[in-house]
């Protein structure tokens, strides 16, 4: 942990979490549904109900924490380098949110099977992932 670049780990959380967010907006404009997190981790969120705001807020400190856990643990680990090794990260956000977060927030596993909403996590992920594993690199 301590040859973890902190700069390039917010930089690149930063950098994730605003390609998760574009995917976000521009998901419903392809068919997806609309995913808005600030609201999702705001107000409409049953263990800490949070201002709208704040949602957002915690949408990107979400994103820089996992950055850091990528960059402490799954650069050296997973294979490939730089974006493909960043994708095969998001992979593990996407599934941890479809298996625990969703059901916390009331949309059952694998967003209660609905495969448009599933996809549409699935892009946003990946594309956290891509860019972030860019960013940061080999650390």
């Amino acid at each position: 942990m301590k040859d973890l670049n902190y700069q390039k780990v917010v930089l690149a959380g930063v950098a994730g979490t605003l390609a998760f967010t574009v995917l976000l907006f521009i998901g419903p404009m392809m068919g997806l549904p609309k995913m808005d997190m600030g609201q999702m981790l705001g107000p409409m969120n049953p263990m800490v109900a949070m201002p709208y705001w704040m949602g957002w807020v915690m949408h990107f400190i979400i994103g820089i924490v996992l950055t850091g856990i990528y960059a402490a643990f799954f650069v050296k680990l997973l294979p490939s380098d730089g974006w493909k090794r960043g994708a095969i990260w998001g992979l593990i956000p996407f599934l941890l949110a479809q298996i625990m977060v969703m059901p916390m927030m009331g949309m059952g596993v694998f967003s209660g099977g609905n495969v448009l909403m599933i996809m549409g996590s699935l892009m946003t992920h990946l594309a956290y992932g891509s860019v972030a594993g860019l960013v940061y690199g080999d650390g």
